[in-house]
């Protein structure tokens, strides 16, 4: 007989260890926003350009992105219970509104409150025409758009107009006191090791230092807030029984019923944190110019809902969107001519993308990346400044090329948009 050697255990490894060369998602997210590093510090590096990492580039793609992320954030739980919303960008200017006229009154805190009840109640508008009446999810959300600025408009003008307070119909008086914001000690503020670090211009070291320092110095409350609910929305609806009860409204709500599930109660709620979400975006507009303002939202309701297209319906993806768009919005604020280093950060990246399709026998699709690569240098070395119009809709730019680029391996949820009713499925 032979004898049988035991198994040998596989040795443990630390956090950093597992987070490296560990397998799974974590590692490919380490080593992708590694390598996106590495290539921006080199871009900047070669281009001049130093706005392209700076910290106050990366502070202001925190601020654009955050109202993008929140409306995100509110269609998920809406798409992911099943039901469409359009109407993201209506509750955001609902919720606008409603943190203008609690925060004049009662300060920032109520503004917080009363722009998540008006969002919300938007949502709730929007449930009861597509849960309970069956009205398509488009047509109706289209309307709360449409309607949401009636209504502000009208209030406006009821409570506002003639007032000596700085209001009138067209904005709100100023909230009474600002919400605080936090900077994280030593590091970037006091000695501000961090932005010390960012001036030497070192490779990567001070892109780096760029980065932490833009999302660490001056955050807001709400900033932190938004920031918390990416993570808190997975473990929600991916860790717990009642998100997989909700999810289970978006594939299948047929079966879920006859498990006992409440698909109509689970939609309704969804609907509404889903209203509620997207009035805190909305709530973030106001706290950044300090009043309510009609137009304020600027279509950031319907960028969120392509921000969770782009993010394939789950937490991380959609953060992700919404911070692309506000990185190429901050940095078109910044900086025209950094505009123009895209252009070559691009080229690197479709470079990579053509070899990797190669290494793959794709080779049509090799060929197309390495030729928009070319195009992309050419570009970099031949325009010195883009036109001013170009540069405003570069934000716009990239997230429809992202979106084309990414729609083929997108995935909704199986019963999104579909109006549902017990016993006809």
């Amino acid at each position: 007989m032979t004898a049988t050697t035991a198994p040998t255990a596989a040795p443990s490894r630390g956090p950093l260890t597992e987070l490296f060369l560990g397998g799974g998602r974590a590692r490919r997210i380490t080593w992708l926003f590694v390598g996106l590093m590495l290539l921006m510090s080199a871009v900047r590096v070669i281009s001049g350009e130093q706005a392209l990492t700076s910290s106050s580039t990366f502070a202001a793609a925190l601020l654009l992105a955050v109202p993008i992320g929140l409306a995100a954030l509110g269609g998920l739980f809406a798409e992911r219970a099943g039901v469409v919303n359009i109407g993201l960008e209506g509750m955001m200017i609902l919720g606008t509104w409603g943190a203008g006229w609690a925060g004049y009154q009662w300060g920032w805190a109520a503004a917080l409150i009363g722009g998540a009840v008006f969002g919300a109640a938007g949502g709730l508008l929007h449930a009861v025409a597509t849960v309970t009446f069956g009205v398509d999810h488009v047509v109706s959300g289209v309307a709360i758009n449409i309607l949401a600025e009636g209504v502000v408009r009208f209030l406006s003008e009821l409570l506002y107009a003639g007032t000596t307070n700085g209001g009138g119909v067209t904005q709100s008086p100023a909230l009474s006191s600002r919400p605080p914001s936090f900077s994280l000690p030593v590091l970037s503020s006091g000695p501000d090791l961090l932005g010390d670090l960012e001036n030497q211009h070192w490779f990567l070291l001070s892109d780096l230092a760029g980065l932490l320092r833009g999302l660490t110095s001056g955050v807001g409350v709400l900033t932190l807030l938004a920031v918390l609910l990416v993570p808190a929305s997975y473990l929600l609806l991916w860790r717990t029984a009642f998100g997989l009860r909700l999810r289970s409204c978006g594939e299948n709500p047929a079966a879920a019923d006859s498990l006992g599930v409440p698909v109509y109660r689970l939609k309704y709620i969804a609907v509404i944190i889903s209203g509620a979400l997207a009035g805190l975006g909305g709530v973030f507009l106001v706290f950044v110019a300090n009043i309510y303002r009609e137009g304020q939202t600027g279509g950031r309701g319907f960028i969120g809902l392509a921000a969770l297209i782009f993010g394939n319906w789950r937490p991380g993806g959609l953060a992700a969107g919404a911070g692309l768009f506000g990185f190429a919005d901050g940095l078109q604020l910044r900086s025209r001519g950094a505009v123009v280093a895209l252009l070559l950060l691009l080229a690197l990246l479709l470079a990579v993308v053509a070899v990797v399709q190669t290494r793959r026998a794709r080779f049509l699709q090799a060929a197309f990346a390495g030729g928009f690569a070319v195009l992309s240098l050419v570009g970099f070395l031949t325009i010195d400044e883009l036109p001013e119009g170009i540069v405003s809709f570069t934000p716009h730019l990239i997230t429809l090329l992202v979106l084309s680029l990414a729609s083929q391996r997108l995935r909704m949820p199986k019963a999104d948009g579909l109006v549902y009713r017990r016993g006809e499925h």
